[in-house]
């Protein structure tokens, strides 16, 4: 806005007329919108001009012959596995690893990180604290 409308807008009688259109003083159905990136740019005068490239591209994979429904009946039976624990994780993803490494004879107690220890806990968002621990 520049100068001289805002200092006009201050002056004439009902200034709160001329404020802008908002969801907060329009009616209880006014939705202005807000949170997406306008596909275009706003030119001289107040036209809006649309750029090709700016507006969003949608990628829709070929679901021709696909077997799954996007829509999961609450009926359903309830799945076969487990419930994921920390003492399942590491038997699956690290364990075979180590064991692997102790077999060969490359195993270093020292070269734990290569597994996905982390020792240090400098910059996590949450430190671990003997008193966080699962029991």
């Amino acid at each position: 806005m520049g100068l001289l409308s805002g200092a006009a807008r201050c002056l004439v009688r009902g200034a709160d007329r001329m404020s802008q259109w908002t969801s907060k003083r329009g009616p209880r159905c006014f939705y202005k919108g807000r949170g997406t990136k306008a596909p275009g740019v706003r030119a001289r005068g107040g036209r809006f001009v649309v750029v090709k490239e700016m507006a969003p591209e949608l990628v829709v994979p070929e679901l021709a012959g696909f077997a799954l429904k996007p829509y999961v009946s609450p009926r359903a039976p309830a799945g076969t596995d487990a419930p994921l624990t920390a003492e399942r994780l590491f038997r699956e993803a690290v364990a075979p690893a180590v064991e692997k490494d102790v077999r060969d004879g490359t195993f270093d107690p020292a070269r734990l990180d290569k597994y996905g220890f982390e020792p240090a806990q400098e910059g996590r968002l949450f430190q671990l604290h003997p008193k966080n621990f699962p029991r």
